[in-house]
């Protein structure tokens, strides 16, 4: 098995060189990892400079860009096969409910599964590493589980996990539940500050606390000591919506 291994937090995060580690023996692996941490970049793609590539001490190959770049450019030209996995992570923090829409370590793992690849994100749900040792545990033993299992025909071929593990020892673990995405309420206010010359900065607030966190999703797992996954898909249409613009539209042609 071939693994493409890339992350947000950047080529010297200690999440990434568990995650590297975690895949030993499970295949050929090889990391594409931004240069700089690049939390919240989202999807993003660098289009207004040209992307350099670079190869660290360890072999890591590092890109002065983002996530996505990262796995972008792995897939179209770095790497001379397609990849049979994409993995992300480990993040340094949790990546649930509307955190994924903001999350580089999902967009690096969505960028796989866009390329028609299976993909998986994970995060260590609180922010320190203080357990990563048991999110490499768990993610060690999700990603032999999954590429040894025979799947349905709804899920064969490309397919894009988000995983996110509890900050606890791995023996403080409950298990594993798959879970649908959870809500945050608004983000808190943006923080005002001034510059040097006086003039005023502003730093994006904190994200706001759960909303909808009630059992099936992964807010409610992870708070019970579960690790939660939750199968995500890139179709942002309101389907459900449909008929109703489709009336209101075409009653006013």
């Amino acid at each position: 098995m071939r693994i493409l291994i890339a992350n947000d937090d950047g080529y010297l995060a200690p999440g990434l060189a568990a995650l590297v580690e975690a895949c030993r023996g499970l295949g050929e692996l090889d990391v594409v990892a931004p240069e700089q941490n690049s939390s919240g970049t989202s999807n993003a793609l660098t289009l207004h400079r040209p992307l350099s590539v670079r190869t660290a001490a360890n072999g890591y190959r590092f890109i002065d860009g983002t996530p996505s770049d990262c796995v972008h450019v792995a897939l179209t030209g770095l790497l001379p096969y397609k990849p049979d996995l994409v993995v992300s992570g480990i993040n340094n923090g949790a990546n649930m409910g509307d955190d994924t829409l903001y999350s580089g370590t999902v967009a690096a793992a969505m960028e796989g599964y866009l390329f028609g690849i299976p993909s998986i994100a994970f995060s260590l749900a609180e922010r320190g590493w203080t357990h990563l040792d048991a999110a490499a545990r768990v993610a060690r033993a999700l990603i032999e589980q999954v590429t040894l299992q025979s799947f349905p025909p709804s899920a064969r071929g490309a397919w894009l996990l988000n995983v996110n593990v509890p900050d606890r020892q791995h023996a403080e673990l409950h298990g594993l539940r798959i879970t649908r995405l959870g809500r945050r309420h608004a983000s808190e206010p943006v923080i005002c500050q001034s510059n040097p010359r006086g003039e005023p900065i502003y730093w994006i607030g904190a994200a706001g606390d759960a909303r909808e966190a009630g059992e099936g999703t992964d807010f409610h797992a992870v708070a019970n000591g579960c690790v939660s996954v939750t199968p995500l898909q890139v179709d942002l249409t309101d389907h459900a919506g449909l008929p109703a613009w489709q009336e209101m539209l075409a009653a006013r042609a």
